[in-house]
């Protein structure tokens, strides 16, 4: 029994829709169907939850809800014209301008897109609709509740052989709207194929499965067969973005594989994620490779600091994460030596006058000898569980930088030898990437 997630581009307009109702009607294994709300029909397009977020702002500023609502309603409108679709949505887009002349919240309008989305396919198929507000539970901080979610989802899904959901969004218990993260119906996908114990969960997009290295860098990297669970979630982590990092949680607690598959495309074999327990127990063959994969991030701050003696001062690690965490901000690794340590964090979206607390704090309560920011600083995450049985990975990394003239400014190796993370300068980036997917993948 399959559960399917299919992504925005998928549900985009009417064409891609059939394209859609074809894979799930002539597939007897599809049990329910999750689906996101439209994407972009081309490049320069708007996706529908841009244009939700858009006409909660437009009313916000004074303008009507049946104006600012216009757009979506007209998106959905052509969809249901390009299915021949006689249904009458009126009474949906009433209700939504309604919630939004009472002061609708955000995560209400933007949940809409994976409502109506699903409606349409609902309607096309005639499967019955059943709403993720009536399973998915959120607490009122907007935390996912994921055991409650499931004994909900167990219950509401009992007994059902096809159906119809949207993504991305649940309830409080007072049944308030909230939403994932974007991208977070493939975090929905998960939590129904958890609950049905499905024996695969299939994930359609519009690529043909995760590839080795970011295609914007390097020109058709090949397409990872197979991965596990947990090497997914490294490359997700470092910016390989098919698939919400989030999802593989509930499918891992059952062992479900995730199959990326592409909905224009479905001949593709597409990529199989797996649990690392199966794929040591030679449950899945996968050609022998010492690194599956290469991502990265750029616009990463290291906070370099210095003091002599610093390995002998208890506590001292554990006081500069403590200013940092007070100050609202995250780590994103921590390499360090006898009397040095540095902190790296997430640059692209930081706050400046933070910064400047936490460099402050940090020499009030460590006194260091020296401490400064180095900016610009790309990071690159060399994958796979190859890598812990093979001799010389991290010579290879290092030769094949030098080769390509990229100065190394961070190297740190996890416990587990399951990634190497290499920090390199921002303007060096592509030229790394692509020297490592020669060494290793090409």
């Amino acid at each position: 029994m399959k559960v399917c997630k299919f992504g925005g581009t998928s549900m985009a307009n009417a064409e891609c829709i059939k394209r859609v109702a074809d894979i799930v009607s002539n597939d007897d294994a599809v049990s329910c169907v999750v689906v996101s709300a439209p994407g972009k029909r081309a490049k320069n397009d708007t996706k529908v939850t841009d244009l939700l977020y858009a006409c909660l702002d437009k009313v916000n500023d004074g303008l009507s809800p049946e104006e600012a609502f216009k757009p979506i309603e007209d998106r959905f409108d052509s969809i249901l014209k390009g299915l021949g679709l006689k249904t009458d949505f009126k009474v949906y887009y009433d209700e939504i301008k309604n919630e939004l002349k009472k002061g609708a919240t955000k995560d209400y309008i933007a949940s809409r897109g994976e409502f109506l989305s699903a409606i349409v396919l609902s309607e096309y198929l005639n499967w019955p609709f059943i709403d993720a507000k009536d399973f998915v539970r959120f607490d009122d901080k907007g935390n996912f509740l994921s055991e409650e979610t499931n004994a909900y989802a167990k219950a509401v899904l009992h007994g059902v052989k096809k159906a119809i959901i949207p993504g991305f969004y649940g309830a409080t218990g007072d049944g308030t709207i909230k939403t994932f993260s974007r991208g977070g119906s493939d975090i929905s996908g998960a939590i129904v194929a958890r609950a049905l114990y499905a024996d695969i969960y299939e994930n359609w997009t519009d690529v043909d499965g995760f590839m080795k290295c970011d295609p914007r860098i390097v020109d058709n990297p090949e397409v990872m067969e197979l991965i596990t669970y947990k090497e997914l979630r490294e490359l997700s982590y470092m910016g390989a973005n098919v698939l919400h990092p989030d999802s593989i949680f509930p499918v891992r607690k059952n062992d479900i594989p995730i199959h990326i598959r592409n909905t224009f495309n479905p001949s593709a074999k597409g990529t199989m994620i797996v649990s690392s327990k199966k794929f040591f127990s030679g449950a899945y063959e996968r050609k022998e490779s010492t690194v599956t994969g290469i991502a990265g991030k750029k616009h990463f701050i290291s906070i370099n600091i210095e003091k002599s003696m610093m390995n002998n001062e208890l506590g001292f690690a554990r006081k500069v994460l403590e200013v940092i965490e007070k100050n609202g901000l995250g780590i994103e690794h921590m390499p360090s030596g006898i009397d040095t340590l540095s902190v790296v964090i997430d640059g692209s979206n930081h706050d400046e006058e933070a910064l400047g607390r936490i460099v402050e704090g940090i020499k009030k309560v460590c006194q260091p000898d020296t401490i400064d920011l180095e900016r610009n600083l790309a990071l690159i995450a060399v994958v796979g569980h190859g890598m812990s049985r093979k001799k010389g990975t991290a010579q290879k990394v290092c030769n094949s930088l030098y080769e390509a003239d990229v100065n190394i400014r961070m190297i740190d190796q996890g416990s587990s030898e399951l990634n190497i993370i290499i920090g390199v300068e921002n303007k060096d980036y592509e030229k790394a990437i692509s020297a490592l997917y020669k060494e290793f993948l090409s």
